[in-house]
C-alpha cells in the first residue's frame, strides 16, 4: 500500500510527528534526506508543520517547547495510534496502568489528538481522525513504513494495549523475541524486549522510514550531521540501520526486500 484514502483502523499507527528544538533546522535536513517539502504553519496551529512527499501528508514537525521555561526538551519521533474515541481511550489507559501525557484537545476540525504512556514508561500518540486522516502515503521511499515497541515488559504491554485499542499480536516467525502487533489480523507494528539494545534505553516506540538504498541513505545523513547509531545491516524483511537526526532525533530506515517473482 501506498496510497491512504479511508480511515485507519483503530490501533494502526497512522501518523508520526517529531518534536524538535529547531523546526526549520529539521525542515531542511528532512528535506534533504526524504525530500519532503513542508514549512512552518499558521499561529492557530502553534506553527505546526505537515510535511509531505509527492504532494501528499507523510509526517508533521513541531517545535519543543518546555511548559515551565526550563529547558528545552529533546528532539523525538512519535507513533500516533489511530482512535474511534480519544476521551475513552483515555479512560482506558488509565484504567489499565498507562497514564495520560497530554489530555484531549481538538485540533481545528482537523481531529483529536492525545499523549499517553502505556505501563512500562513507552510515549505514543492517540489520534481521532475527522477531517485529516493521518498519513496518506505510507510504504514507499521516503515515507513511514513500520513502528516497533521496544519495551522493558512485552507481556504487560501486549494486555496493556490489547485492553485499551484491541492490538493484539504474535510472533514473528524467523525473529527470536520479536512480536507482530495486529489489528483484525493484518500486521501493523512491531514488539520486542530490552536485551538487544544498549544497557539503559528505556522503553520507547521507534519510527521506521523506507529508502531506496539504506547504505547511501545513511552516508547522506551523516554528511548532513547525523549519527549513526546501527550501521547497516541485514534482518528478516530487509536491510536497516537506526540513525540520529542533528538534533538528536532518533529513527530507523530500511530498504524492504522485495518478494523473488516467479
Amino acid at each position: 500500500m501506498s496510497d491512504v484514502n479511508s480511515p485507519y483502523q483503530p490501533g494502526t499507527p497512522c501518523w508520526v510527528e517529531l518534536t524538535v528544538p529547531d523546526q526549520q533546522a529539521a525542515l531542511d535536513f528532512y528535506r534533504g534526506l526524504f525530500g519532503w517539502e513542508g514549512e512552518a504553519g499558521a499561529p492557530e496551529t502553534g506553527g505546526y508543520a505537515v510535511c509531505t512527499l509527492d504532494g501528499k501528508p507523510v509526517a508533521g514537525i513541531t517545535t519543543a517547547i518546555s511548559p515551565d521555561g526550563g529547558p528545552t526538551r529533546p528532539a523525538v519521533w512519535t507513533t500516533y495510534l489511530a482512535a474511534s474515541d480519544v476521551d475513552s481511550s483515555e479512560k482506558r489507559i488509565a484504567d489499565h496502568g498507562g497514564s495520560v501525557v497530554m489530555p484531549g484537545m481538538d485540533v481545528l476540525t482537523l481531529g483529536r489528538m492525545s499523549l499517553a504512556a502505556d505501563p512500562t514508561g513507552a510515549v505514543f500518540g492517540l489520534w481521532q481522525a475527522r477531517d485529516f486522516l493521518g498519513a496518506q502515503v505510507v510504504n514507499e521511499p521516503g515515507a513511514f513504513i513500520w513502528s516497533e515497541l521496544n519495551t522493558s515488559d512485552p507481556d504487560a504491554a501486549s494486555h496493556f494495549y490489547s485492553d485499551v485499542l484491541g492490538i493484539t499480536n504474535s510472533p514473528l516467525e524467523g525473529e527470536e523475541g520479536y512480536f507482530a502487533l495486529e489489528v483484525e489480523g493484518r500486521a501493523v507494528a512491531g514488539m520486542q524486549g530490552l536485551d538487544k539494545l544498549p544497557p539503559g534505553t528505556p522503553s520507547h516506540w521507534l519510527t521506521y522510514f523506507a529508502v531506496d538504498d539504506t547504505d547511501s541513505t545513511v552516508d547522506a545523513l551523516v554528511r548532513a550531521g547525523g549519527i549513526v547509531r546501527k550501521p547497516p545491516f541485514d534482518m528478516l524483511t530487509g536491510r536497516m540501520a537506526v540513525v540520529q537526526d542533528p538534533q538528536g532525533g532518533t529513527f530507523a530506515v530500511i530498504k524492504p526486500f522485495r518478494p523473488e517473482s516467479g
